[in-house]
């Protein structure tokens, strides 16, 4: 009982209070303030700013994507095969100074060869010297003509022998010293370690790479172009190279490919990075490269509204309504953007606020209700 009392108080009040607010509605005179001025007129939906297109010197821009690449690789292998891998002694990453030991091989049995071609100059000197001093004495006693002249000439011969023989275990003593420092592998150049193939154990064979090297560090961004664009690019031109993650990084343009691939029928731009780049090698970027300096009109960027994947800025007509229009845009530097169709230098656009506008929407002017304001004051003194 108690229940129904307090459900037939609530439903009284509930229609209480829907009758209170029908009749403030409907009271004369109750109308809503945005929905007219006093006059009669429209409100106003928003105050604005309205500014020109001004020209400002930009430089223009080739957009397009490249690989990051190395500028120079080496390839570091052994000169000599057939030894075993004792040592590596770099890592992936590691940055290496010309002349670095990057390697060892194991060099016992060319430490043995060198040690047995060592004896065998000192037995061709030995040789040498014995055949030198069996000539002296002959050419010395042989006064009279005792000595027949074919056993002088055998002497002669028998010293050349020597002399070549000599001569042969000394080159071979040399090429046993080369292939001892050949056991010590060093850095061509200067750079950083991008991998590393070798095996420690390993019996090596010439030519088999161990590591690889990014020459002096130094990478490369090598941007795509048509022949169109690639004709207006010169060496020395700066630009700017956008990673993946967001990050950008000046370079400049350091060569220009010559030819066209036959393939794509497009060439290359090469722009050097700065060694300590957050670039890596292997990456694929966007970018741009810097051209001349070009006139842009220009407008702020709160005064361009992007919608329907369209540009659009609003203009105020006499009567105080916005109307939009579509412009097409092109480069942007800080908070102002290139306009390059859709209005002119004598053309006056909203600065900002236009994402909150409609067409149609009736605006105020701030220069104007600045005026309106001071007409206002001095007639109130």
């Amino acid at each position: 009982m108690k229940m129904q009392r307090k459900t037939l108080v609530i439903s009284i009040a509930s229609v209480a209070l829907l009758a209170a607010l029908a009749i403030a509605i409907i009271r004369p005179g109750n109308k809503s303030p945005a929905a007219s001025t006093p006059n009669g007129s429209q409100a106003s939906a928003l105050t604005v700013e309205l500014v020109a297109a001004e020209h400002r010197s930009w430089p223009q821009e080739l957009r397009t994507s490249g690989t990051i690449a190395a500028w120079e690789e080496i390839a570091v292998s052994p000169e000599t095969g057939g030894l075993r891998v004792a040592e590596l002694l770099v890592n992936v990453g590691q940055r290496i100074a010309k002349g670095q030991l990057l390697a060892r091989l194991a060099d016992d049995t060319v430490r043995a060869e060198g040690a047995k071609q060592q004896a065998l100059v000192a037995q061709a000197e030995a040789s040498l010297l014995q055949a030198s001093s069996t000539l002296k004495r002959a050419q010395s006693v042989d006064v009279a003509g005792t000595i027949a002249p074919q056993k002088l000439d055998e002497y002669q011969a028998t010293e050349a022998s020597a002399k070549a023989s000599l001569a042969s275990a000394q080159a071979d003593l040399q090429s046993a010293r080369l292939k001892l420092a050949q056991t010590r592998i060093v850095a061509p150049d200067a750079g950083v370690v991008a991998s590393k193939t070798g095996v420690v154990g390993n019996v090596s064979s010439t030519g088999t790479e161990l590591y690889r090297l990014i020459r002096q560090g130094r990478i490369e961004w090598r941007a795509e172009l048509d022949a169109r664009q690639l004709s207006q690019v010169r060496v020395g031109q700066p630009a700017r190279v956008t990673l993946p993650d967001g990050q950008a990084v000046a370079g400049k343009v350091w060569l220009v490919s010559p030819t066209l691939s036959t393939t794509t029928g497009r060439g290359l731009a090469y722009v050097s990075l700065a060694a300590d780049s957050p670039a890596k090698p292997g990456t694929f970027a966007g970018g741009s490269i810097e051209l001349q300096q070009a006139t842009a009109s220009t407008l702020p960027e709160a005064a361009v509204v992007q919608r329907d994947g369209r540009s659009y800025v609003y203009l105020v007509g006499a009567d105080g309504r916005a109307t939009s229009r579509v412009v097409t845009t092109g480069r942007r530097q800080g908070d102002r953007v290139e306009i390059l169709s859709g209005v002119d230098a004598a053309t006056r656009v909203v600065a900002k606020g236009g994402a909150f506008l409609s067409e149609g929407a009736q605006v105020t002017v701030a220069a104007a209700a600045a005026a309106s304001a001071a007409s206002s004051a001095g007639a109130a003194k």
